[in-house]
């Protein structure tokens, strides 16, 4: 079974042979593998293999991007949005933004239009070679875009922003539709010139430790057509759709689904997000990435991430519906061998007992209900308006690509030794 078929089958609550594995390590936890055992010519995508790649474009207004400060600790630039930013020089934590672009109404005219479709947004020479390896691979292949109130963090302090989803909603609605739109167009112009694609990836932190960044109803009010959108679009397009959103988010799940969405992930433990329960109460709607708490892959005791693993696999991975990843990515206090005991655990929990080999057949997405438009609503495209249209979900599954081209404190382990590692041969030094 290939990746894509059994993520696909995962995506369509059916059971595949095993839980498919994703994850997402810090730039400065494969600096710290890369010493440790991991060999410097493999990603730990490749490595461990991960069965996800993601393709993106750039959906910013595109300002130069200069490096202000320098210092032994943090590196100060401005970004591609307009603003300033400051981090780490491992860069293993999110970034700090210390300065917005827009502060009123004006300055995000101002960022609208520079924010059109583009044909040089995007990277076609590397990514349609990576894309049709990938293919050739039989990873499952997603678009990628950042969007809503994470993507608008860049572009209006946190304060500003959440003051203007109270007080007029009208307009954080018309910024949100406006990335939204641009990320629609982009795929659509990618997909039309060779991209192929299984899933639509959108993230969009909507959460914090402690709940929602924002209530439901502002959702509806900011989110809901946008979401409406893109989810539409990538049904019609017969690509499953999937949601990053850190924090508990929890009471927006029932709003998700009837906006279309497929698959939730990271699922953060230490937010209160509980896989096993969400599982029980929507796995019948909604399907599940993460859930798994990389604070316990870093603690001593290795009995603790093995029962973490096992307990919460026996329900996730039920009649299909689970994809593996860590709970939020993995950081630098998490050795490499510790991380390969997770992929151990993984592979010795997560196969599934009753699955029987079929006969290799194109696995398709589940048939799904056409996206319903609001008669009377009306919207516009990058300035051209258009009459509401129903968006209908395609049951195949995108075409191949036609002419693939080939091609992101333990002790390393003191000999060399073959391993097979979810089928893949290799060995550890």
């Amino acid at each position: 079974m290939t990746s894509r078929e059994r993520i696909l089958r995962a995506l369509n609550h059916q059971i595949p042979d095993r839980v498919p594995i994703q994850d997402s390590p810090w730039t400065a936890t494969v600096r710290r593998w890369h010493k440790e055992g991991l060999p410097e010519d493999l990603s730990p995508a490749e490595y461990f293999g991960y069965e996800m790649v993601g393709f993106g474009a750039d959906l910013t207004p595109r300002f130069p991007v200069e490096v202000l400060e320098k210092t032994e600790e943090y590196i100060v630039t401005t970004t591609p949005q307009g603003g300033k930013r400051r981090n780490h020089l491992d860069y293993s934590t999110t970034p700090e933004i210390i300065d917005w672009p827009v502060k009123s109404k004006e300055d995000w005219k101002e960022i609208k239009n520079r924010l059109k479709p583009d044909f040089t947004r995007v990277d076609w020479a590397s990514g349609l070679q990576r894309n049709a390896q990938a293919r050739k691979e039989g990873k499952f292949t997603f678009f990628s875009a950042a969007c809503g109130y994470d993507a608008l963090q860049s572009y209006l302090k946190s304060e500003q922003l959440l003051m203007a989803m109270a007080d007029d909603p009208g307009w954080v609605k018309e910024m949100v539709m406006t990335l939204a739109e641009l990320a629609v167009v982009t795929a659509e112009l990618m997909i039309s010139n060779g991209f192929v694609f299984d899933g639509g990836w959108i993230y969009n932190d909507m959460g914090y430790r402690n709940g929602l960044l924002f209530s439901p109803d502002t959702y509806m009010k900011t989110h809901y057509d946008a979401d409406r959108l893109l989810y539409g679009y990538f049904h019609s397009k017969g690509m499953k759709t999937l949601l990053h959103s850190c924090g508990n988010v929890t009471q927006l799940v029932p709003v998700l689904i009837e906006a279309g969405l497929d698959c939730l992930q990271p699922l953060e433990v230490k937010a209160g997000m509980d896989l096993v329960t969400l599982k029980e109460k929507y796995g019948d709607r909604l399907a599940f990435m993460g859930g798994i708490d990389v604070r316990l892959m870093a603690d001593p005791d290795p009995g603790k991430i093995e029962e973490e693993i096992k307990t919460k696999f026996q329900v996730a991975k039920k009649n299909g519906g689970y994809i593996y990843h860590s709970d939020h990515s993995v950081p630098k206090n998490v050795s490499f061998q510790q991380y390969c005991h997770v992929m151990e655990l993984v592979k010795k929990y997560g196969v599934y007992e009753e699955y029987k080999e079929e006969p290799s057949v194109e696995v398709k997405p589940a048939a799904a209900k056409p996206v319903e438009a609001t008669p009377a609503r009306k919207f516009s495209l990058f300035g051209k308006k258009t009459k509401p249209v129903t968006i209908e979900k395609s049951s195949s599954p995108a075409p191949e690509p036609q002419t693939p081209k080939p091609g992101p404190a333990s002790q390393p382990a003191p000999a060399r030794k073959s391993f097979s590692l979810f089928g893949r041969k290799g060995e550890k030094k």
